[in-house]
């Protein structure tokens, strides 16, 4: 199948034309416009740095529902202890740069250029893009950021500083998120990690009808507050 060419018009391709390994369009812009309208029919920018804007539709999609978000007891045990605090966007930009940081620092390539950076801050600013951080006092341990649209959550990226920061960062926001009757989590590529913690693989088409029905309206959803889980 051909790869879509965007114009300034904020349009996509049905997601059912991408090719084998995801790939559906090339170039437009990283606008909150364009983003939104991207994640509301499953659809992401990932690209290298210095490379054209590529939009992704990848089938399978793993995904976690949070009613079925599994925390191993290890982890539980180590969520009581008062070893770490859990802040809700207090800190997107540090989140993301630590991403980004965190995978050069290990020899990965990184996604998350200046370009993407800046496009979630001012989604962030919006009020559509959220962060989770996991403070051991003042050192950032780990944390994640992504986009809430109504009922869907998708994620984007999360780092690790010091041991089950991430870990605990996940956990905390799926407790969030059951409280916003959030109904899917968007895991967009399978990993062993998230699987043990309970997300599984769907059709991309099945993804399409889970998007149809859990995301009705679009609206900022402001800055989150912390609430412990009582």
């Amino acid at each position: 199948m051909p790869v879509f060419r965007l114009t300034e018009e904020i349009l996509f391709p049905r997601p059912s034309l991408a090719e084998e390994n995801g790939l559906l369009a090339i170039g437009g812009d990283l606008s909150p416009a364009r983003l939104i309208s991207a994640y509301r029919r499953g659809i992401f920018p990932w690209y290298s740095p210095g490379d054209p804007i590529l939009w992704w539709f990848t089938s399978p999609r793993l995904v976690l529902f949070p009613e079925t978000f599994r925390v191993p007891k290890r982890l539980a045990r180590y969520m009581r202890k008062p070893l770490f605090t859990v802040t809700f966007d207090t800190a997107f930009e540090r989140v993301i740069e630590s991403c980004a940081a965190v995978r050069t620092m290990k020899g990965e390539e990184t996604w998350i250029t200046e370009e993407m950076k800046t496009a979630y801050l001012q989604l962030h600013q919006l009020g559509y893009a959220h962060s989770v951080e996991c403070w051991q006092e003042q050192t950032l341990a780990g944390g994640l950021y992504g986009v809430l649209l109504d009922r869907v959550f998708f994620g984007e990226s999360m780092f690790t500083i010091l041991s089950n920061g991430s870990k605990i960062a996940l956990a905390s926001l799926v407790i969030q998120l059951r409280r916003k009757n959030c109904r899917l989590i968007d895991c967009q590529m399978t990993t062993e990690h998230l699987l043990h913690y309970g997300a599984c693989e769907i059709s991309g088409r099945d993804f399409q009808r889970c998007l149809n029905t859990y995301i009705e309206n679009v609206f900022p959803d402001g800055k989150w507050n912390y609430e412990p889980e009582t």
